[in-house]
């Protein structure tokens, strides 16, 4: 399955700078430019509690963000719009934030064509087509052997191993975290980097026939060639077994619809039965639409990531 990645970025040195730091509501955030590949820079929010670092410093959570207009910045923390408030308020989708006030190191970038990572946000790159960026980096990724999937691991990879050089960072205890295609994104960096330890996939459980398929709701992201002749959604996270998974689930999710999105996940409880690993496996059910609420994702990982004996 990961061979349908094809080809990857290497790894490069990522010669962080940091751009600022500042403290607001416990948390202190920083903002750093590192190379994510050869060529390509991104900027990357690293949120710690505020204080003193304990001994072997803090247990790390990478967090990706799903489709929004906004990128890193909701999730991590930035409330510098009212426009970004309003989306927290409806979505809940801070979690980047959320998780540093509970204890935890967070810290994410844009994935490619989202974000700081929008050609279209550039005004001294040409203009776009109407295309869906998702898609318009994928005929691109193809042309040069690549996945725009297998690049966001990659760039995901680099901060990895960037946050872990941080003195205040544990990193023997890594986590990941994500919503929506930061779900995917979750589930896939589990599968490609054994450092992560915990995973939390947010309202990306269904089936490729019910929201591809069917319903066109995915995207060139999201997919590799000839995926789905290998696995469906409910065997990737199955592959994480029987490393420690929370799944979330929203009652209103329009994006993947209860009955499916349910059938994905009982099926990965199956899978962690047939482990005999269930003392691994959680899910919670959300009674909103496409988003996350801050209830079992600090115990889950305080849980998963605690110090080793």
């Amino acid at each position: 399955m990961l061979a349908t990645l094809r080809s990857l970025p290497d790894r490069v040195d990522p010669r962080p700078e940091l751009l600022s730091e500042v403290t607001d509501g416990g948390v202190t955030s920083q903002r750093w430019l590192i190379d994510v590949e050869d060529g390509l820079s991104a900027i990357a929010v690293v949120n710690r509690p505020e204080g003193t670092a304990p001994a072997g410093g803090w247990p790390g959570i990478l967090c990706w963000h799903g489709h929004s207009p906004f990128g890193k910045e909701a999730v991590m923390g930035n409330t510098s719009t009212a426009e970004i408030r309003a989306f927290v308020a409806d979505s809940g989708l801070n979690y980047g934030f959320r998780m540093a006030q509970h204890g935890f190191v967070t810290f994410g970038i844009d994935w490619m064509g989202s974000g700081a990572q929008n050609d279209r946000l550039h005004p001294n790159n040409r203009p776009m087509t109407s295309k869906d960026t998702c898609d318009l980096y994928y005929l691109h990724a193809a042309l040069l052997g690549r996945t725009v999937l297998g690049m966001n691991l990659c760039h995901g990879r680099q901060l990895l191993d960037f946050v872990s050089d941080l003195g205040f960072v544990d990193g023997q205890r890594l986590g990941v975290m994500g919503e929506s295609y930061g779900g995917t994104l979750a589930c896939w960096q589990t599968l490609f980097d054994d450092r992560i330890k915990a995973t939390e996939i947010i309202c990306y459980s269904d089936t490729f026939t019910d929201f591809g398929l069917r319903d066109g709701n995915y995207c060139g992201s999201q997919i590799t060639p000839g995926l789905f002749t290998l696995v469906d959604v409910s065997d990737l996270h199955g592959l994480i077994a029987p490393g420690p998974l929370l799944t979330d689930l929203a009652v209103y999710d329009e994006c993947f619809l209860l009955p499916s999105a349910k059938a994905c996940i009982d099926r990965v409880e199956g899978i962690y039965a047939a482990y005999e690993a269930l003392d691994h496996f959680e899910r919670q059910t959300f009674t909103s639409g496409h988003g996350w609420q801050d209830r079992r994702s600090a115990p889950f990982f305080a849980k998963h990531l605690a110090p080793s004996t």
